[in-house]
């Protein structure tokens, strides 16, 4: 049912897409807003009826119908009941009231306004914050992005029948496995790199996951979990799952509004609507948000994939503050003559994640796999701190092309500070998986089998050949606090034992297999020396 039901959501979608290429807006920078807004109503639509029926039996059979019919006060103290993580939505907000009036003068004013009287209505759990303490609505005035006004009401009444005939109830009890797929699937054309953008990078589920299992290596309750530059959330997700959706508040931050808009959606999808009023859009080096008094707060697990390279140039002097220095401890990469977009900002998230830590917190960060092993100050600088101060936990270096968009080959830190680690499990995951085209792009695929065995190896700090080694203290501090696997593998010689006289008959064929090989190159010296000397020098023609 599962499959089938995927497949039929994965259609709605695609239909969706139709709709707005249909009016001139496939591959528009607006196409992103309507296909996950629409998405995101038809969703709350359809849960709001789930809840009634849980509520009522009198909403059974036809919940939109009964709705129609009751009376205002009844309706009133019907929703009081429901769920605070259930939209609120009054009669006129349903999609089926919608569809009855597409014969009404002026329909996509009349679509309009019923979305932003919902996202008015739910304001106080449903919208995301900025660093400036703005709120930004669930939605927009769709019809807007078509520029043609005399085109508006055909385009939201073509939404609005996408949408009539197709329900979500039957899958409200499904979970993150579910809904991941679903989700990826529905951002999967608007959540791309955009040649490097601030925060717009999709983490592969394999490193998600991977990530995750490794944090939450029991079970544990009303905890904490953060990202500084959250993206979609797919890190959180996957995070939140392990732990239970229960049993932890989400918080985040990140610069882009797209991404933040991605985010709720994913909240909302994974049953997670309490922490929506902890995701704030903003720069979470320059103006940290989340604040613990006067100090940072501190969180019990941190995930993170943050920008490498960005150009922090207009905004880097202003890091340089005395509340800083503890923060930023390793120091604040300088602004380049040239290349200011290479600016290494993963410096500072990482020395960010650190800080907000709390003092039995974890954390796990996808890092360039060439900070393992830059020598540059502030690496160095990291490295050394993780290692002296027993936070590293251990490091996975991924496999190339885990990231279909980018090339860079990539690692991830593991952190923890539950106690003081001496020793520290490296694994090199470079050589797993398989290569796959993506578009224009190869992807490397880890396989369920291959994502087991390094969580696994991880986990019981399992020396594998050429794979995994524990390493200490003392050995990283005399590579320069080197992270790089390959550098504390052992060398292992395969040797075969032989008997002196197997010994001497090898001596005797090399020796003659050598003098061979040096009476053909004599010869053919010769040969050479003899074409040199009949060469002429002749005048050529002209």
């Amino acid at each position: 049912m599962v499959t089938d039901f995927t497949a039929k959501t994965k259609d709605l979608i695609d239909s969706l897409k139709s709709t707005c290429a249909s009016y001139g807006l496939g591959n528009d920078g607006n196409e992103s807003k309507i296909i996950t807004q629409v998405f995101l109503y038809k969703f709350m639509n359809d849960k709001f009826g789930y809840e009634l029926k849980k509520l009522d039996k009198r909403f059974q059979d036809n919940w939109e119908k009964t709705v129609s019919l009751l009376g205002v006060n009844d309706f009133k103290k019907i929703t009081a009941k429901m769920s605070p993580n259930t939209a609120r939505l009054n009669k006129e907000h349903l999609i089926s009231y919608l569809f009855n009036q597409q014969n009404t003068a002026n329909f996509s004013k009349l679509f309009d306004s019923t979305l932003i009287d919902i996202s008015q209505t739910n304001s106080k759990i449903f919208s995301v914050n900025t660093a400036s303490n703005a709120k930004i609505v669930l939605f927009d005035e769709l019809s807007q992005f078509v520029s043609d006004p005399s085109q508006r009401d055909e385009f939201c009444k073509a939404l609005v029948n996408q949408l009539v005939n197709f329900s979500f109830e039957e899958i409200f009890s499904q979970k993150f496995d579910f809904f991941s797929t679903i989700f990826e699937y529905l951002i999967k054309d608007y959540n791309k790199d955009g040649g490097g953008k601030y925060a717009e990078y999709y983490t592969p589920h394999a490193v998600s996951k991977i990530m995750a299992k490794i944090l939450v290596d029991e079970p544990v309750r009303n905890v904490t979990c953060y990202d500084p530059s959250a993206g979609s959330g797919t890190l959180l997700m996957n995070l939140a799952h392990e732990i239970g959706d229960k049993n932890c508040t989400i918080y985040s931050q990140d610069i882009s509004q797209k991404s933040s808009g991605m985010l709720r959606l994913n909240l909302i999808l994974n049953d997670l609507v309490h922490s929506i009023s902890n995701i704030v859009q903003g720069n979470t080096i320059l103006t940290p948000f989340h604040k613990d008094g006067s100090g940072l707060r501190k969180f019990d697990y941190i995930v993170s994939n943050p920008p490498f390279k960005l150009d922090f140039s207009d905004f880097r002097d202003q890091l340089e503050t005395k509340e800083n220095s503890e923060r930023f401890f390793a120091g604040i990469p300088k602004v380049p003559a040239k290349k200011k977009e290479s600016m290494a900002i993963y410096l500072l998230f990482i020395q960010h994640i650190i800080f907000s830590l709390s003092s039995k917190g974890k954390a796990s960060i996808v890092v360039p796999t060439g900070f393992l092993t830059a020598q540059d100050s502030i690496s160095t600088g990291i490295r050394k701190a993780l290692v002296d101060k027993g936070i590293l936990r251990g490091v996975v270096s991924m496999p190339s092309n885990i990231f279909a968009t980018t090339g860079t080959k990539v690692s991830v830190l593991f952190l923890d500070k539950s106690s003081i680690h001496k020793n520290f499990i490296l694994i090199d995951a470079s050589r797993l998986g398989t290569t796959i085209k993506e578009g224009k792009n190869q992807k490397t695929i880890l396989s369920d089998a291959e994502e087991n065995l390094i969580i696994g190896t991880f986990q019981s700090n399992n020396v594998v050949h050429d794979f995994s080694v524990f390493v200490s203290a003392d050995a990283l501090e005399a590579r320069d606090y080197s992270f790089g696997a390959g550098q504390y593998f052992d060398i292992v010689v395969d040797y075969e034992e032989i008997t002196p006289a197997e010994f001497n008959a090898f001596i005797d064929d090399a020796k003659t297999n050598l003098e061979s090989l040096l009476k053909e190159s004599e010869i053919a010296n010769s040969k050479l020396i003899m074409s040199i000397s009949n060469l002429t020098f002749g005048a050529s023609d002209k």
